[in-house]
């Protein structure tokens, strides 16, 4: 017997983790249609592939468009891209947590979204404590499952010059092996497994809130299977 095969939706499908994110998606026998939805128009086409053009500061006016199965959030900034701390919370929390309240009051089953390592609510650091906030805020929302990924540095080709992140990557292919038993979320990790890990998890479709670090992360990623 055939499965009826589901909808995915992706936010941040330009991004780094979303690019990767988006290609698996096409690639997936669990989907036969995938919503892409962004600020511009994505330079691919696909026949799975329909791209939403919306304005990220009125999302509830698309409301009747962002209906899908599996909600995949890969939507994120930095405070220097973003311009300000204000901006960064805009995108960070605001957007995402819009998108999540918007998809589940539409039925979606899953969330699975990108946060960051170290993410607190609590936290004095301004860019963990939005993140934790964020986390926070979807949580609790009714989705059969909430998947919230948590990576360490992000390895893979980045449009925009990262110089503090090269350094960092560099140092982190040459003493990462130190980084053994409860370091190893520490270590960076390729965004195409991050990506990888977020397609398993949602196949697997567990009910709950499940939090995902980097060392859970890599193992995810090996048990792909397309």
């Amino acid at each position: 017997m055939t499965l009826p095969q589901k909808t995915a939706l992706i936010a941040g499908a330009s991004g780094l983790v979303g690019s990767y994110c988006l290609q698996l998606l096409l690639q997936s026998n669990r989907y036969d249609k995938v919503i892409a939805v962004g600020r511009k128009t994505l330079p691919m086409q696909h026949p799975k592939l329909r791209q939403l053009i919306i304005d990220f500061n009125k999302l509830d006016t698309y409301k009747h468009s962002l209906i899908a199965d599996d909600i995949y959030c890969t939507l994120g900034t930095t405070i220097k891209q973003a311009g300000s701390q204000e901006n960064f919370y805009k995108i960070d929390y605001t957007y995402i947590v819009n998108l999540a309240a918007i998809t589940a009051a539409n039925f979606a089953s899953q969330f699975l979204v990108v946060s960051s390592l170290g993410a607190k609510a609590s936290s004095p650091i301004f860019y963990s404590r939005v993140k934790g906030q964020m986390e926070n805020a979807v949580k609790p929302m009714p989705f059969l499952g909430v998947h919230i990924f948590q990576p360490s540095l992000l390895l893979g080709p980045r449009k925009e010059k990262r110089i503090g992140e090269k350094v960092a990557a560099v140092l982190m292919n040459t003493f990462g092996f130190l980084l053994a038993g409860p370091l190893k979320k520490y270590k960076a990790i390729a965004a195409e497994d991050v990506a990888k890990a977020m397609l398993y998890a949602a196949t697997q479709d567990g009910a709950g809130i499940k939090i995902h670090n980097t060392d859970i992360i890599r193992k995810e990623a090996a048990l792909l299977n397309l």
